[in-house]
Formats: C-alpha cells, sequence, structure tokens
C-alpha cells in the first residue's frame, strides 16, 4: 500500500475490533494497564498491530500537557564523552524497558555541570529525570524545579531528588567479614576516591567497621584509591604484590575493578585466589565468568531499577512530590576468587 493509501487507524477502530471501550484501549497504548486483564491487553496490542496503528505522540502529550519524555542524566568524562560503567549500562537498559511499557521515552544525555540539568530540563521539556553515577555533592547542588528527580545510588540530602541506593554500609561489612572468615588479617580496600558522603564513603566505614571488630586495626587495612574500571583495575593488579607484599586479600568497590585486578594480578605470576583473595561488589555477570568465578557482594538491581521507575512515573501522574529514599538488600554470593592465606 502506497503512503497516500494509507487509512489512518483509529482507537474507536481498534475497541469496535476487540470489542472493548475506547477507554481500555487508550489505557493499554499509554501503558495504563492495572486494571485491564492480561489477555485484553494482548488481544488489544495485537490487533493495533495488525491494522498498523502508529500513536500519535505529539497530540498525546499535548493532550495530557506532558512530553512522556523521562531523561536519564550521566556526568561526562573530562574528554566530554559518555563514559558509563557496566553497572549504569544495566540501570539505564532496565530503566528503559520499565518506562517503555508505561508509554513513556527515554533520553540519555551526558552532563558537563550539575548546572546543566535544570537547563537539560526545560530544554526538552521533560516530565521527570533519573540522575545516575552522580557524586552527593554534585546532586546536593542541583536546583532544578519542576520536575521530579530520582538518584540512583545516592545518599544527598537535597529535598528535590529521591534516593534508590543499595545498603552499601551492610555490602562492605559482609565483604570484610568474609576475608576475616577466611583467616585474612591484613587486607586491602580498594575504590575510588570518596567524600564523607556517598556509596563508596558507605563501603568503606562498613568494610572498617567489620574489620576493627574483629581487632584488626589501621595498620592492617591498606587503602588503594583507583577508579572504577577494568584497566585501572589491571594495573592495581599488576603492582598489588610489589607495592603491598603482605597483603593477602582486597576489596574492590565493583566487580568491573574486581575483574581488573584479578587480569593484572595474573599477568604479575599470580594467581587467585592462592596467592590473593579478592571481593567484588554488584553481582554482574562479568563476575561469573571469570576464572576462577569471582565472590561478590550481589545487590538486587532489578528491584532498584523497578524503585526507581515506580517513584519516577508515580510523581509524573499522580504528583505525590519527594519522599523518603529507598534502600535495598545485598547478600554474599560466593564464587571461587577466596580462599584462606598460603601459611
Amino acid at each position: 500500500m502506497c503512503p497516500e493509501d494509507q487509512v489512518t487507524v483509529k482507537l474507536s477502530d481498534i475497541a469496535a475490533e476487540a470489542g472493548v471501550s475506547v477507554m481500555t484501549v487508550s489505557n493499554v497504548m499509554n501503558g495504563k494497564r492495572a486494571r485491564v486483564g492480561a489477555a485484553t491487553i494482548d488481544r488489544v496490542r495485537a490487533i493495533a498491530d495488525r491494522m498498523g496503528y502508529v500513536p500519535n505522540i505529539p497530540a498525546r502529550s499535548l493532550a495530557a500537557s506532558r512530553s512522556h519524555i523521562v531523561a536519564m542524566f550521566v556526568p561526562v568524562g573530562e574528554n566530554n564523552s559518555l563514559l558509563v560503567s557496566p553497572h549504569t549500562v544495566a540501570v539505564i537498559g532496565g530503566v528503559e524497558q520499565q518506562l517503555r511499557h508505561r508509554g513513556y521515552h527515554v533520553l540519555l544525555r551526558g552532563i558537563e555541570h550539575e548546572g546543566d540539568v535544570a537547563e537539560a530540563i526545560r530544554g526538552w521539556s521533560l516530565d521527570g529525570a533519573i540522575l545516575v553515577e552522580f557524586t552527593d555533592a554534585e546532586i546536593d547542588r542541583i536546583t532544578a524545579e519542576g520536575v521530579p528527580l530520582v538518584a540512583i545510588d545516592s545518599y544527598s540530602t537535597n529535598a528535590r531528588t529521591v534516593g534508590v541506593r543499595t545498603d552499601d554500609f551492610l555490602g562492605g561489612r559482609i565483604a570484610a567479614e568474609c576475608l576475616i572468615a577466611a583467616g585474612h588479617r591484613r587486607v586491602m580496600f580498594a575504590g575510588p576516591p570518596h567524600e564523607e558522603t556517598g556509596v563508596v564513603a558507605q563501603r568503606w566505614a562498613g568494610f572498617r567497621s567489620a574489620c576493627e571488630e574483629a581487632g584488626l586495626d589501621g595498620a592492617d587495612i591498606v587503602v588503594e584509591e583507583v577508579l572504577t574500571s577494568f584497566e585501572d583495575g589491571r594495573e592495581l593488579g599488576l603492582h598489588l604484590r610489589a607495592r603491598h607484599p603482605d597483603v593477602t586479600a582486597v576489596f574492590a568497590t565493583a566487580d568491573v575493578l574486581a575483574v581488573g585486578m584479578m587480569a593484572g594480578l595474573h599477568e604479575s605470576g599470580a594467581s587467585v585466589p592462592d596467592d590473593l583473595s579478592i571481593v567484588g561488589f554488584d553481582d554482574l555477570d562479568i563476575s561469573a565468568y571469570t576464572t576462577p568465578g569471582l565472590t561478590t557482594i550481589a545487590q538486587d538491581m532489578p528491584a532498584k531499577v523497578a524503585e526507581a521507575s515506580r517513584i519516577i512515573l508515580e510523581e509524573i501522574e499522580g504528583g505525590e512530590g519527594p519522599r523518603d529514599p529507598v534502600t535495598l538488600g545485598v547478600e554474599l554470593v560466593e564464587r571461587g576468587s577466596v580462599a584462606p592465606p598460603r601459611a
């Protein structure tokens, strides 16, 4: 059929064939499916696809006084390129899926300065925004008004944002307890520089508290500041035994960092876990693909994504306003990267 011969399919056409009301079809097409049965949803969508229905998104947004666009803001690197970690890729993909099923579009935007957040919100007429990988200090300075903001992995007290995070303090404690239970008394904490608050600060506080309770003092805990990337982890792993020959175990604050360290240690001639034990954090897919598999602190990524999506949608559609932050649990996933130290 040529474009000029195509007939515009209306919601009423779909409703007539499906034997349901126009309102029901509208709810299905707009992602508002709480009161619509699964069989009806499948039937309406199948009919819409067969009839070639194309939603008029600008008209729908105008009628609802909303753009149906939610931005995901990520800080850009020094060279102004958008660099995201495997963890952030998982967050972005999960949120996009959740919001797509509710009739929303996700705009991914790199942010050079936190002041650009307000400008982007105004320029794109956003319904809401989700902040990913921002430090608490950066989130504290955001003053954007008019739309809901959800901050992933944030401990910021900014009243404009709602934080959704993992119990990072508990995760740090569990990592330390795992290494101490295996007999390690000279341990390393490896992660990016941290401030008094934030994800890494919480993991460090939990790790240190468990070490101190086990009788380890400051001299027993080595801290290495390293960026969260495979290459930075590999570089640390290459030189770790030469710099710290008495360290027998490491807690890396991210799986990608831990996997990089394992690669560097292997290149240096060391063996994991015979020469050095390692615990990561996240339980990303890569942690199961290493040899040996990486013991790690698992966070519930599907739950984190679902909570962030639920909150942003409830605030957009219900106007509930700011609420208390959401903290999700963690658990230890034991694989093969932890063993007792050599005698």
